[in-house]
């Protein structure tokens, strides 16, 4: 299969069911997380699955939770996760982040991830793209992205993909943010 023969849809209460069939085949990712770490604080965090899947559902019901999700038929396969930073305040680093801030995004780019049945087929770049596309038709702006600056290395989980995968999407480097991670930028018109 080639990219072309992915569909990129917006998570939305239309795409929910498969949305969620996706995060049951896979335990609800990251120890049950369904991609809602990175919109709450940590003292807002029941660190529940159930509470977690509850979460989301209410986000996207409140148009408040946005993901490119990559579709193989009516099977969602993949996702990119972005939102407004107000939408998604907490990300790692938050101390070294704010303290080193030149300017606040419009939207952030904060977790990927790909079926496990579906990797090493570039589905990271198709839901990368399918998130650009979604933020550009929403009016476009600065994107921030904080990928894994693995230097080649294997890593172990990588929830937001690696600067490699940025740059061949046309972000530039801004900064190292953690011992492993770095900002990243794009402005889309």
């Amino acid at each position: 299969m080639t990219s072309a023969d992915y569909e990129v849809k917006a998570l939305t209460t239309e795409t929910w069911d498969a949305y969620a069939r996706m995060m049951e085949r896979h335990n609800g990712v990251f120890g049950g997380c369904w991609c809602t770490y990175f919109h709450t604080m940590h003292d807002e965090k029941t660190f529940d699955a159930d509470d977690n899947r509850s979460l989301k559902r209410r986000l996207v019901d409140d148009d408040r939770a946005h993901a490119a999700l990559v579709f193989d038929g009516d099977q969602a396969v993949a996702w990119c996760q972005f939102g407004s930073p107000a939408e998604l305040p907490n990300i790692y680093h938050r101390k070294q982040y704010d303290a080193e801030l030149d300017r606040l995004p419009d939207y952030r780019i904060t977790c990927m991830f790909v079926d496990k049945k579906y990797r090493r087929k570039g589905l990271s770049t198709v839901a990368l793209r399918g998130a650009l596309d979604l933020i550009a038709q929403a009016g476009g702006g600065v994107v921030e992205a904080y990928p894994h600056d693995n230097d080649g290395k294997k890593v172990s989980v990588l929830y937001n993909g690696t600067r490699n995968l940025f740059e061949r999407a046309g972000f530039a480097y801004i900064r190292p943010k953690g011992l492993r991670n770095c900002v990243m930028r794009i402005e889309l018109g």
